[in-house]
């Protein structure tokens, strides 16, 4: 069995076993991939992966998108931003490696272990990265402008290693 099957297998099963759901996952990408939980669980699982956070920050934010992502060593996802959401990323499996900056220039890797938390303000730009090992970390959206939620689309690439 693959080094890719069993952290995603093992993902999903932990988040079942928290008593999660599922609503959708890529497994392909080519970073890595990421599981979509249900909408009607985000406060729970901003309870369960963000506990330090005022629980106040979550409802006031509307939707917030909570996702499962999945990193593979050595891979990057794109250097990006987005107009209309902040996000916040809590490491629990690492170490991973952030990469930001107010500007359109690359600052330094940062590396995160299990148990970080990483705040991305809107308009932030930002790239995770892989480093030795797979990275496993519970992401919400903030989204910004409630009238017109945050989508895939919301994504600004400034540099893609998969020509994206």
């Amino acid at each position: 069995m693959s080094d890719s099957i069993t952290i995603f297998e093992r993902a999903a099963a932990n988040v079942k076993e928290q008593g999660f759901t599922i609503v959708d996952s890529d497994q392909e990408r080519p970073w890595g991939g990421f599981f979509v939980i249900n909408e009607q669980q985000a406060l729970q699982f901003a309870r369960t992966y963000f506990p330090e956070q005022a629980i106040e920050d979550f409802e006031d934010a509307g939707k917030l998108s909570p996702k499962i992502l999945v990193v593979r060593p050595g891979k990057r996802l794109s250097w990006q931003y987005h107009h209309r959401r902040a996000e916040i990323w809590k490491v629990l499996e690492g170490p991973v490696g952030v990469v930001r900056s107010d500007t359109d220039e690359q600052g330094s890797l940062e590396k995160h272990i299990s148990g970080d938390t990483v705040k991305l303000q809107q308009g932030e730009r930002h790239r995770l990265v892989g480093l030795d090992e797979w990275g496993l970390l519970a992401e919400i959206w903030q989204h910004t402008d409630p009238d017109n939620p945050s989508n895939e689309e919301d994504i600004v690439r400034v540099q893609d290693d998969f020509g994206r």
